[in-house]
């Protein structure tokens, strides 16, 4: 083979991979829990919104120990969780949103 094949093969692999790595979502919460465990032990909570790389708005709570999980925004108890956060938020803070990070 021709050193100028090669190199037509090698950029053509390299186009399929680049590709294939961009059309996957790159989303931070591949499982979510269906749970919200003890609020009294939650440290931060961090809201990320839908953009062109996740599709989904992903929820990530870190607990006093340090554990961080993700959790399900369809959940009824999570959705009651973020209201009484951004109650308590805009009433210390307010009107600045401090618990909601787009992710970049």
């Amino acid at each position: 083979m021709s050193s100028m094949i090669k190199v037509f093969l090698l950029l053509a692999v390299m186009v399929c991979i680049s590709k294939a790595q961009l059309s996957e979502q790159q989303c931070l919460c591949h499982r979510v829990r269906n749970g919200i465990g003890r609020k009294s032990e939650i440290k931060d909570v961090q809201i990320y919104l839908a953009t062109n790389f996740c599709n989904k708005v992903e929820i990530v709570v870190t607990m006093n120990s340090g554990l961080r999980y993700c959790l399900n925004p369809k959940l009824m108890a999570v959705k009651k969780l973020l209201t009484n956060i951004m109650k308590n938020t805009s009433t210390t803070a307010g009107s600045t949103n401090t618990c909601i990070a787009p992710s970049a």
